[in-house]
C-alpha cells in the first residue's frame, strides 16, 4: 500500500483470471472517500480500510473491474457504481448502482465517456490535487510507456477501436484539466500526466497520406 499523493493510495495485486498484476486505488482524501477498481490488498486486507476510515463508494471504470468489490461491499455496506451500459453483467445480486456518462458522482467525480473498447468504459476525473484522471482499459502502461491493449483484445476491428480511443481521449484532454493519471493496468503517472497522455495520443494518430 503506497500513499502516492496525500490521501491517495495505490496498491498492486496479482489477478489470477488474467494472469498479471492489476492496480487499485483508494482516494481517502475525497469527501466522501471512494475506491477505484478494487482488489483487496494482500498484506493489509480489509482491516486496513476499517482502521483508516472506510470507503463510502466504489467506482468501476468498466464492468470487468468489479474484481473484489463484493468483499468491500459486504464488509462496509457500500455499493459499486458502473456505467449503466455495463449493468447486464451483474445478475447475481451484486451491489451495483448505475451512472450515466457525463454524470457527477459523490465526491465531485466526473464520469467521462470513453466507450470504445466496451460501451461502459469510463474515465473518472477526480477533483483533488489539481485533478486526477483514472483510466481502466483505455490505456495501459509498461516499462516501455503507455500503450493500448493488444489488438487481440479489441475484437475484429481493432482499427475502429483505436480510432474511438484516440478520439475519446483527445476530447477529454481538450476539455478537462488534470495533473496525474491513475491506471488500472500499470503504475500511475505522477508527473505531467496530461502532457504524457497528450504525447501518447499524438503518437498514435495516423500519419497524413
Amino acid at each position: 500500500m503506497n500513499e502516492i499523493l496525500p490521501g491517495v493510495y495505490h496498491w498492486t495485486t496479482f489477478h489470477e483470471g488474467i494472469g498479471q498484476p492489476v492496480h487499485s486505488y483508494y482516494v481517502h482524501g475525497a469527501d466522501p472517500p471512494f475506491l477505484i477498481d478494487p482488489r483487496v490488498p494482500d498484506e493489509e486486507g480489509l482491516e486496513w480500510f476499517a482502521a483508516m476510515g472506510p470507503p463510502h463508494n466504489i467506482y468501476l471504470t468498466n464492468r470487468h473491474h468489479y474484481r473484489h468489490s463484493a468483499r468491500f461491499a459486504n464488509r462496509f455496506g457500500i455499493d459499486a457504481w458502473c456505467q449503466r451500459d455495463g449493468l447486464h453483467a451483474f445478475t447475481r445480486g451484486e451491489h451495483v448502482r448505475p451512472f450515466s456518462h457525463g454524470e457527477e458522482l459523490p465526491g465531485g467525480v466526473l464520469a467521462l465517456k470513453v466507450a470504445a473498447l466496451c460501451p461502459e468504459e469510463t474515465a473518472l476525473l477526480i477533483p483533488v490535487h489539481g485533478g486526477l484522471l483514472s483510466l481502466g482499459d483505455a490505456v495501459i502502461r509498461s516499462e516501455a510507456g503507455l500503450s493500448f491493449v493488444p489488438d487481440s483484445l479489441m475484437g475484429r476491428d481493432s482499427k475502429t477501436v483505436k480510432r474511438g480511443l484516440r478520439q475519446a481521449l483527445a476530447r477529454i484532454i481538450e476539455q478537462q484539466f488534470f495533473h496525474y493519471l491513475l491506471l488500472a493496468h500499470g503504475d500511475p503517472v505522477l508527473e505531467n500526466g496530461k502532457e504524457v497522455l497528450t504525447r501518447f495520443i499524438e503518437e498514435q494518430s495516423p500519419s497524413p497520406p
